[in-house]
Parts: C-alpha cells; structure tokens; sequence
C-alpha cells in the first residue's frame, strides 16, 4: 500500500472511530434526559409467581386486565381467572379478533349462533368474560375439578385437551393480576402518552366496582378494602400504563417506576404507604 494510500486509511478509521465516540455520547446523553426514540419490539409485561414467568405484550396485559379484574370484582376464587386466562390462551392468544372457525370472534372466541350474544357485544372484552363467567360458575365442581376440564365444558371445543397446555401461563397470570403475588408483575412501556388519571380511574371502577378515590393533579389515591386489592389495582394500572401514561406506583412499602431501557423491577419504597393503598402517578 502507498503512503499517501495509508495516511488516507488512516484518517477514515480515525474519523470513524470519532463519530462513534460522539455517537454513543450522544446515545446516553440522551438516555440520562429520557430522550431516545421507542423501540417497540423490546416492549413487553412480564408475570413471575411460583418461580414461573410468563411475557405478554401490551395489548395481551391489557385483554388480561379485564379478564382477571372482572373475577375480582364478582369475588370468583382466583382459580376462575385461571381457567379463564387457559381459554382465551388456547382460543386466541389473548387476542380479540373479528374472525374465527365459523361464526366465532372475539377472545374467547363464543359464536352467536350458539346463543353467547351478537358478534359486536362479544367483541367488547367486558362482555365477553362476562359472559364466560356466567357459564363458569353453572359447572359443577368448577372450583376443584381439572382446570382444563372445566374450561372445556364451558367452551366446547374440538380440541378438548388443548387447554391443558396453558395451564402453568394462566395460574401466573391469575396469581399476579388479583393480587396473590405482589410486585410480581412489571411492564416496559415506552410509547411516552400523556397521563390520564380521570380515565385510569374509570377504568378501574368499571373492572373492579367503584373504589374510594382521589386525584391530586397527576397522583391517584386509592384505598382497597384489602393488601390483595390494592395489588390488584397496581396491576391494572400497569398493565394499562400506555393508554394511561403511567409512571409511578407505590403499594405497600414498593414502588415500580416507569424506565426507558430496561423492564422496571418493584423496589423498596420510602415512606411506605398503608398496605392497602395504592398511590398511581401518570405524566
């Protein structure tokens, strides 16, 4: 190689080797100011109990939210979310689709032509876990007998042993949403939406039932009729984080903060509110 070739080469790995310098400096300047751009394929929830972790994305923490939510404000035992959470599994992946074998749609994927309701009512989540609830709670020995047992004779499918597969997924989904497991349940959002507290609440009340309430600019005070409750909360405002900008949540000496990069971890929080108080922050 020439000289002149050489000093050429040279010089190119130099300013290369400085722009990557001022490349990443910038990268965490911007980090340290929360400033970087969202990457979407790193946003997740993830639900840990019993040394089992299950990861959903935003939209399946949010199906979720209803569905378990919904069996605590009916005061069903934990194992009808359980049962619940192997269905929608099993039929949808969580999803609330328009489509399905035949006339079926929705999560569970019910059909109207076997009498669960319209093609738009069983669309909306509410109703739809609604109403699988109701056909739950008439099966003998639901609260004991094999879970994916249950749910087959709720559901009828022509794969009657398929629910058996969700099983573990469910019992975590359920545990961590109704509040079994604390601070067992965490999300990565990072859409950055401006905070909703007035609408986080509703949401709330119309899962959960009507709650003793209090909104302070961008604070939310809630007081739960008891420690499992207050998690429960904690949970579905998390989970809802992006439809609702939330940033903070403080429950019983933890708190779990929103964070630009990594999934948040539940950390120790001072000073720590009552056990059965939730305290939601949004933006």
């Amino acid at each position: 190689m020439a000289p002149a070739t050489a000093r050429t080469v040279g010089v190119l790995a130099l300013v290369v080797v400085v722009l990557i310098a001022l490349g990443l400096g910038l990268y965490f300047w911007l980090r340290g100011h929360e400033l970087t751009a969202p990457v979407p394929g790193q946003q997740r929830c993830v639900a840990t109990a019993s040394n089992h972790s299950v990861v959903i994305d935003l939209d399946q923490a949010h199906y979720t939210s209803i569905i378990v939510g919904l069996s605590v404000k009916r005061r069903l035992a934990p194992r009808a979310a359980s049962i619940a959470m192997a269905t929608v599994f099993q039929e949808t992946g969580i999803r609330n689709l328009d489509h399905g074998d035949r006339d079926s749609v929705g999560l569970f994927q019910q059909r109207p032509s076997q009498g669960w309701g319209t093609a738009k009512q069983l669309q909306d989540p509410y109703y739809a876990t609604g109403k699988f609830y109701d056909a739950l709670v008439k099966i003998k020995n639901w609260e004991t007998d094999d879970i994916n047992d249950v749910a087959q004779k709720v559901q009828r499918s022509g794969y009657p042993e398929a629910y058996r597969d969700h099983e573990a997924d469910a019992r975590v989904l359920a545990s961590t949403f109704t509040g079994h497991s604390p601070a067992g349940f965490s999300c990565l959002e990072r859409e950055g939406n401006p905070g909703r507290p007035a609408a986080l609440v509703k949401s709330i009340e119309k899962t959960f039932g009507k709650v003793s309430d209090q909104i302070e600019k961008k604070v939310i005070t809630i007081d739960a009729d008891s420690d499992a409750l207050a998690w429960a909360y904690a949970s579905h405002a998390l989970a809802n984080s992006k439809l609702y900008g939330v940033v903070l949540i403080k429950v019983s000496g933890q708190q779990w903060q929103t964070e630009v990069f990594n999934l948040p971890t539940w950390t120790g929080s001072t000073p720590a509110l009552d056990s059965s108080r939730v305290e939601i922050t949004v933006r």
